[in-house]
């Protein structure tokens, strides 16, 4: 009953680990922690991750999505050009 259950949880993750929504998840990630140690750096200490979130959020989230959205869609029409699958696109935010 262990190994079954093993098996399972490792089909799950790596579900999880192939799907565009934790792929966008990780990208986003990776540009708070930049921005964490770019303003870490101009301000000579660590600004903790929260503060750069929330930073971050505020003054860039919108245009890197907007950016990164049209990256996919160049990179997903360049896929369906060569006759390769498109990965899916992450969904556009709802305007507040």
């Amino acid at each position: 009953m262990t190994t079954i259950t093993q098996e399972t949880n490792g089909g799950s993750r790596e579900f999880v680990k192939q799907s565009s929504l934790y792929q966008e998840f990780l990208a986003e990630r990776e540009e708070i922690l930049k921005h964490k140690w770019i303003e870490s750096e101009r301000l000579g200490y660590d600004i903790g991750f929260e503060r750069a979130l929330l930073d971050w959020i505020r003054k860039h989230r919108d245009s890197w999505r907007a950016a990164r959205r049209a990256q996919l869609a160049t990179s997903a029409s360049a896929m369906a050009a060569a006759g390769g699958s498109t990965p899916p696109l992450p969904p556009a935010e709802a305007k507040k």
